[in-house]
């Protein structure tokens, strides 16, 4: 599958992605888009990664940047789970175990087809803090493995204005659960 853009894909993207950016600038203080831009020109693949996070309906934009490292962490920014990203389980053995009624896709295959992190708690934790996202869905995040082999897989949300961290049989799915993700730039 070919992984890079055309010319004219990447200049709708970075369109795209500076309006997202001019129009939240809570989420990234202090950060200008011409570094931002200038990063991602450079790293012409991870344009793909967030054209593929766009198609899902992610609406990716930056939550944050390590000054140490350089990285600049763009994340899943839509109100509620990528609607593209919903109706699935937690892993492919979660998929594999269902004997009736299986989901298409399971989130942790997604996220590294898509070329993604998932979330984990606090990162999950960390982005409530932008705003209220998932106030109508919930979110699949990246399960410790103690968790997973018992057969269970964490899910979050944000009810009465409060992140809640909850747990579910991986094989579960519902339409208003997907995922979110991060891309370090």
């Amino acid at each position: 599958m070919k992984k890079q853009l055309s010319q004219k894909q990447q200049s709708e993207l970075l369109t795209t992605l500076q309006n997202r950016f001019e129009e939240n600038k809570a989420r990234h203080k202090g950060l200008k888009w011409d570094k931002v831009q200038g990063k991602l020109q450079a790293n012409t693949g991870k344009l793909w990664i967030l054209n593929e996070m766009e198609k899902t309906g992610g609406e990716p934009d930056v939550i944050s940047y390590n000054k140490r490292t350089g990285d600049i962490i763009f994340c899943d920014c839509s109100p509620e789970s990528p609607k593209g990203r919903r109706s699935i389980c937690y892993d492919r053995e979660a998929l594999d175990a269902r004997k009736e009624n299986k989901p298409e896709n399971n989130a942790v295959d997604m996220a590294a087809a898509i070329g993604i992190e998932m979330l984990n708690e606090d990162e999950y934790r960390a982005l409530q803090h932008l705003g209220h996202f998932d106030t109508k869905t919930s979110s699949w995040i990246d399960t410790p493995s103690s968790i997973r082999e018992l057969g269970g897989a964490l899910f979050a949300d944000n009810r009465f204005h409060h992140t809640f961290v909850y747990h579910n049989g991986a094989e579960s799915y519902y339409a208003g659960r997907g995922f979110r993700g991060s891309l370090k730039v």
